[in-house]
């Protein structure tokens, strides 16, 4: 049975930096609020419906999030967590309240957002040019051993997913520093150090040319995080098409969901140590602009789609390996999410608890 982990994004209640950087009371909500849109029958500005413009300082939202992935069949959350280096933590107080009501009471594990942010990441409208906010840092193996320890309280949780008894954690840009591999080699000594067994590295890999050094720095798992893997396969005149459209006529790049979930999941998602994952859409127009990349025309009978030749991709594995993840819970900033909205309502819950039930009946009774 495959074993659906939704990514998870915390910027869903205010911090003093974003005040300083955007103004006052900027969230993710500020972007999908003011989202418009940029040709006939683009689905936007999208609107939350059971949730509605919630604020994750409040422990109900969270277990009403926790609720509704359970209802979906989604085994837990990977909550994108951001340490910069030298403590330097940012968005982590949804998770620390996490591990220390212990609610909701639903599987979890962590993600790695070793990533720069720039200014343009989170507002294309601010004013002036792009420049660098915090500057992801890797500074040693004594900064792996505070970082290890800060998430200590988490890892000793019951409540985090394991794959083989071995904690799952992901990577988001592995090829970031070569400093990954000592990062890698230090928490797995303190793993065993402090009984936990061992750590499941996930590193992604958006670009199938890389794995292999992916792997060399110790990962166990990559996940074929390549929404847009169709832009390979369109023909020349429609990349021009495109390029042209962004360039001068300020355009954004649009594919057809339709046919992007053909080409969503490759061929090697069939590997053991190769997790698929699949996305209920795809709009960065909230955060980008006309700049954008999206997928067009998503629907949870289509998604409905992609997640049955997920779980038909990873039935041969082993059990504890049947994963796939699903980019993503919340990320409304970028048009893929599979909570409640105006237009579809609880429609891609249902359809992939609809998928996993009838996978369920299909298994040959004893």
């Amino acid at each position: 049975m495959a074993r659906f982990i939704a990514f998870y994004l915390p910027q869903y209640h205010p911090i003093p930096e974003n005040d300083k950087w955007w103004g006052k009371g900027f969230t993710e909500w500020t972007n999908v609020a003011k989202a418009k849109k940029l040709f006939p029958g683009h689905y936007q500005p999208r609107i939350p419906a059971d949730l509605g413009f919630y604020d994750l300082r409040l422990p109900e939202i969270k277990e009403a999030q926790a609720n509704l992935a359970r209802e979906a069949g989604i085994e837990g959350f990977c909550y994108w967590h951001y340490w910069f280096g030298n403590g330097h933590r940012l968005l982590d107080m949804p998770f620390r309240e996490v591990v220390s009501s212990g609610k909701p009471d639903f599987p979890f594990c962590l993600g790695w957002a070793n990533h720069s942010w720039y200014k343009k990441l989170w507002d294309p409208d601010s004013p002036g040019k792009d420049f660098l906010l915090i500057e992801q840092k890797y500074l040693g193996v004594q900064d792996y051993i505070d970082h290890f320890n800060a998430l200590l309280p988490a890892f000793k949780d019951n409540r985090y997913m394991r794959v083989n008894n071995k904690l799952i954690f992901v990577i988001y840009t592995p090829l970031d520093s070569t400093e990954i591999a000592s990062f890698v080699s230090t928490w797995r000594r303190l793993a065993k150090e402090h009984g936990l067994n061992d750590f499941y590295f996930v590193g992604r890999d958006a670009d199938s040319r890389y794995k292999e050094r992916i792997f060399q720095l110790g990962i166990d798992a990559i996940y074929n995080d390549d929404v847009f893997n169709i832009h390979h396969h369109a023909n020349i005149l429609k990349k021009v098409l495109l390029m042209l459209g962004r360039k001068w006529f300020k355009v954004p790049t649009i594919f057809s969901y339709k046919k992007a979930i053909k080409y969503m999941i490759t061929e090697d998602c069939k590997n053991d140590n190769v997790i698929p994952v699949i996305a209920p859409n795809w709009d960065h127009s909230p955060r980008s602009g006309a700049n954008a990349i999206l997928l067009h025309r998503s629907t949870p009978e289509l998604f409905k789609k992609l997640a049955q030749k997920a779980m038909g991709t990873v039935k041969n594995k082993p059990k504890q390996q049947q994963l796939v993840f699903i980019k993503s819970w919340n990320e409304w900033g970028e048009g893929n999410y599979m909570e409640p909205d105006l237009k579809y309502g609880k429609g891609y819950i249902e359809a992939l608890a609809e998928v996993i039930h009838n996978s369920e009946t299909d298994l040959p009774k004893k």
